[in-house]
């Protein structure tokens, strides 16, 4: 019997693997590279990769991509103490770790580490993992200071700004803090506080001005999230986002053949001979934000 293309694939990694040419830890070409050098579809080299997977033989890591399952074959280094540290240090280590992993990454363990302390001394600073993410996020929210404005609109735009900021410094952070269970956070609330300033002495309800907060506060973390989204989909799949379109490409435009959705169709014509669109989180971060106070301007604080 033939052997499909993506096994193909497969038994060559497999086989590398094996041999020791691709070791624990080591990360595997990406799946764009992987189509290349097999000379097969993307979709074929998305399969082989899912089916390693199946395997064992490999794991997706936060912001690495896929890499070779199982210890390292070295064995790690003592942990040397580097002397006295406090929560702050915790703090700063974890939002590190983060950033550069992202959160699913963090653990005391690892904290620790990097520190190079025992894991247990680090919890006579911080009692739990949860406490040092509530820290962290804590810290981060007060990474800027942004003050208050008496223009109303002078005033949501510059909390709306900084927020955004902050959220693509640590893309962690939007998932931390969710709208439905605010967290006792001080450095989040001095940015809750500029835009009830902006709101304050106007003539609106406590309930209509916690409304509007809740609204703005949801168009920035609304869209932040995606950016951590988009890094653990990466990671997992090993795929950008354009080798995702690039791969899923053909079933849109089938759909789209359909005839049952023409304002679909139509948009993949128009982008087809514009060469493409590009999804920039920012530019849709700007474009929220001017209509959301365009909107506000003309109904809330329209005769205020």
């Amino acid at each position: 019997m033939t052997e499909a293309p993506y096994q193909r694939i497969v038994a060559d990694i497999a086989e590398r693997i094996g041999d020791g040419r691709l070791r624990p830890g080591e990360r595997l070409p990406a799946t764009r590279r992987l189509a290349k050098d097999h000379g097969v579809a993307l979709a074929t080299a998305t399969k082989a990769l899912a089916a390693l997977q199946q395997q064992g033989l490999v794991v997706s890591k936060p912001r690495s991509g896929t890499v070779v399952a199982g210890l390292a074959t070295t064995t790690p280094p003592p942990v040397v103490p580097r002397g006295p540290f406090g929560t702050a240090d915790l703090v700063r280590v974890a939002i590190g770790i983060a950033d550069a992993e992202g959160l699913a990454a963090l653990s005391m363990r690892g904290v620790a580490a990097k520190l190079g302390v025992p894991t247990m001394s680090t919890y006579r600073h911080v009692e739990s993992k949860e406490r040092l993410v509530a820290l962290m996020a804590d810290a981060a929210y007060g990474e800027l200071d942004v003050p208050t404005a008496d223009d109303w609109r002078a005033g949501l735009e510059a909390s709306a700004r900084a927020l955004w900021t902050l959220y693509r410094r640590h893309p962690w952070l939007a998932h931390v803090t969710p709208l439905t269970r605010p967290l006792p956070l001080p450095n989040l609330m001095r940015h809750g506080e500029v835009i009830l300033h902006a709101l304050a002495g106007r003539g609106l309800g406590a309930a209509a001005r916690l409304d509007l907060q809740i609204v703005l506060l949801t168009h920035v973390q609304g869209l932040a999230v995606q950016l951590e989204a988009e890094a653990q989909a990466q990671a997992a799949t090993g795929l950008t986002e354009d080798d995702w379109m690039d791969v899923h490409g053909p079933a849109l435009e089938g759909i789209a053949a359909t005839g049952r959705y023409p304002g679909f169709a139509a948009l993949l014509r128009d982008f087809t001979a514009a060469g493409g669109y590009d999804l920039d989180l920012d530019r849709i971060f700007e474009l929220g934000l001017r209509t959301l106070l365009d909107g506000l301007a003309a109904t809330v604080f329209r005769d205020r």
